[in-house]
This record gives C-alpha cells, sequence and structure tokens, in this order.
C-alpha cells in the first residue's frame, strides 16, 4: 500500500493523493496501525491474518452492518484462509448494556477462542466498545481488531482504547481500557451511512479542530460540506488529520490521567442529555455532541474565558452542516437543570464530587478546567433551557 501524510491547512486537497495513509499509534509494545482509505474491507483478510496467532477469528457486528458489508468482510476473510463466525447484535446504543455483554461474552467462549486469539470490532461505536469491553474481560484478557463503518467510529471510537457499556447511572461508566491490534476504517463503508448518522460522525471530526486546530476549523469551514456529500478525498483527509490528533493524544496519556480529557470537549454535557434522555434516539451521541460543544463555547464566553463571537462562529457552522446547537432542538424532552447537574456528577472526570468541565480560551485553545462553581453550572443551564 502506498501512504501519504496528513496536513490540516487550506492546501491539504493539493497534495498527491494516494491510497493509504497509515497512522500509528505509538503505545510500546501495544502500538498499532491505523489504515485509512478506500476499499480496505475488500482486503482486509491479508491485513488481519498479519495480527492474528491463528487463522481463526469472531466477527461482531450489528444488523444494519451485516446486511451492507458483511459478505464483504466474510470473503475477504475466506480468501486469506481464515475461519471465523459471526454474532450480530441489535443496532443502537440500548445494545451497550450488561444483558447483551453477557451474551457476546458467553458467545466468544463458544467459540473456542483462545486468549492469544483476536476477535473482530465490525461496526460502529457501540459494536467497538461492547466487543472491546469484551475481549478486555474475556480469559482476562483477548486481542481485537477495529474495522468501523460510522464516520464517528472512524475518527474517535476506534481509537485510542477505550471501551464500555452504558448504566442507569450513565454512559460508558462500565468498562476498561484495552487497545485494539489493528484499525482498518474504510472511507467507502461510509457511502451506505445515512445522512443522520454521518452528520453526527461529523461532530467529533469538528471536536479535534475546536480543542487543539484552528487552521483544521478553517478547513472543515471549506471542505465539511463536500466531505458530508461524498468527497472521498476530503473525508480521508479528515479523517486522518483527527486520528493523529488522537494517536498524539493517547499516546501521552493513555488513561487519560491529563490531557487526554481534552478529547472529552462537549461530552459531560452532551453525554448529561443523553442519559436524561434514556439513550432512547431522540439524540445519537454525535448530535449532543454537538450541542455540547456549543454548551461548552457559550458556558466559556458567559466565564468570561473567551472571546465574544467564538461561540457563535462555533454554532453557526454545527448549523451550516445540519447539527444541533442547543436544548431547544430537542422540543418537548427538555430534562431539568437539576436533572442534567446530577447527572453530571456521575462523570467520568468528577474529581471530589466536583464537576470537571473542557473549556475553551478560543476556537483551537480548548483546556481542562477542575475549579467551575456549581452554581454558575446551574445558572448556565437555566439560561440555555430558556433560550428561544
Amino acid at each position: 500500500m502506498t501512504t501519504s501524510d496528513a496536513t490540516s491547512g487550506d492546501d491539504a486537497l493539493d497534495i498527491a493523493v494516494t491510497e493509504t495513509d497509515v497512522v500509528p499509534v505509538a503505545l510500546g509494545d501495544r502500538a498499532y496501525d491505523i489504515q485509512i482509505g478506500a476499499g480496505l474491507l475488500d482486503f482486509a483478510g491479508d491485513d488481519i491474518a498479519a495480527v492474528l496467532a491463528r487463522p481463526r477469528t469472531l466477527i461482531v457486528t450489528d444488523e444494519n452492518v451485516a446486511k451492507l458489508h458483511l459478505d464483504t468482510l466474510a470473503g475477504s476473510l475466506s480468501m486469506a484462509d481464515i475461519a471465523f463466525d459471526t454474532v450480530v447484535l441489535p443496532p443502537g446504543e440500548a445494545t451497550k448494556s450488561f444483558d447483551h455483554l453477557r451474551q457476546l461474552c458467553g458467545r466468544m467462549l463458544d467459540a473456542g477462542l483462545e486468549r492469544h486469539d483476536a476477535v473482530i470490532a465490525f461496526g460502529g461505536g457501540v459494536i467497538g466498545d461492547i466487543t472491546g469491553f469484551a475481549a478486555a474481560i474475556v480469559r482476562r484478557g483477548m486481542r481485537f481488531i477495529q474495522i468501523p463503518t460510522t464516520l464517528l467510529a472512524q475518527v474517535d471510537s476506534s481509537v485510542g482504547g477505550k471501551t464500555g457499556i452504558n448504566t442507569a447511572h450513565g454512559k460508558n461508566l462500565i468498562g476498561a481500557f484495552h487497545q485494539p491490534a489493528l484499525v482498518l476504517a474504510d472511507t467507502e463503508v461510509l457511502d451506505t451511512l445515512p445522512e443522520r448518522e454521518l452528520k453526527a460522525g461529523y461532530a467529533e471530526v469538528l471536536k479535534y479542530a475546536l480543542l487543539g486546530d484552528a487552521a483544521f476549523f478553517h478547513w472543515l469551514r471549506a471542505h465539511g460540506p463536500a466531505l458530508l456529500a461524498g468527497d472521498g478525498d476530503a473525508r480521508r483527509h479528515a479523517i486522518a488529520v483527527s486520528c493523529r490528533m488522537k494517536a498524539a493524544i493517547v499516546a501521552a496519556d493513555e488513561r487519560e490521567s491529563g490531557r487526554r480529557a481534552l478529547l472529552n470537549l462537549g461530552h459531560t454535557f452532551g453525554h448529561a442529555l443523553e442519559a436524561a434522555l434514556g439513550y432512547d434516539g431522540t439524540l445519537l451521541h454525535g448530535e449532543a455532541v454537538a450541542i455540547g460543544m456549543a454548551q461548552a463555547f457559550r458556558f466559556s464566553e458567559r466565564l468570561g474565558l473567551c472571546p465574544t463571537g467564538a461561540a457563535a462562529e462555533v454554532a453557526a457552522h454545527l448549523r451550516a452542516v445540519g447539527l444541533p446547537t442547543g436544548l431547544k432542538e430537542l422540543h418537548n424532552r427538555l430534562p431539568s437543570a437539576e436533572q442534567l447537574t446530577a447527572i453530571m456528577h456521575q462523570d467520568k472526570k468528577a474529581e471530589g464530587g466536583k464537576l470537571v468541565f473542557v473549556l475553551a480560551r478560543g476556537i483551537g485553545e480548548a483546556f481542562i478546567s477542575h475549579d467551575v462553581a456549581e452554581a454558575d453550572v446551574a445558572a448556565f443551564l437555566q439560561e440555555e433551557l430558556a433560550r428561544p
């Protein structure tokens, strides 16, 4: 395969286009590569064979992905002489549950997989999270491979080793850090992604620009519409830039003891909204993050941390690509300020009973704040609920 470097400047699409971008995640003896390109699924068997201890695996996917892409992956594995079983789970956030985790662990053991074997997570963030968690706990730790099929998973959840399930207390509160052995991001599978899912994934792309790369934000304002409309070069470039940023952060802070928490920009607000709505599909994860990022910038402005106008600039781009920016877009499903604050206290970043937020000094200048007064949060949420 040929490779290319990803940059984030306005002239990025003028560079020579090559077949595959390879982004390394430097974690010592647990290092792995993220391969990004069109048509990778057709040849996935060869790449997967290279990281298997023996030619045997288990594919974990969901019903939607199975209908569209399972035959392609199965054919590729067969061509590489890899034996496999398949588990097909229901789509949706509700699949990240104890019941489905128990069933998946049982199927992995039924398949006769051994500790040094690997299981394949073939789907979006839900499949990647629950499969990775099962791999982390079955036989006290097995290997797994990520083949993300959504934009959100390709730029975020498939990279970095965060795995887990949800509970009534909140999102991803039960889980483990468990790195994949390989990530294959085929940009062509995004062509079959519903428009709403694609836009939700775009929110996570935008997150990388807002937290640490103002030039990438300007690139996205120019090329984001083309990315969403199906421009393959724009998609691969944006995915590669996002993955390089995440890989660098993960390599420096794998277990989120410091800098990695920046990747939660928009997530404290967003996760609270998802939990308040019971993960019922009213908001996709990326849509919740979009609202959360808009709120993080408005909150930063309210606290005098961020120049006036930055929040409006962020919200304007979110609206331009069809993403929500405020609680009013939940219509009659609005949670209360008290409900949201209580859920925020279950956030994984909370320390000593105090809320921790990712705030901004400007576009591309996010930082972690440990000293936000709860009274300021409550007042801000009341303002958000009253916004027209």
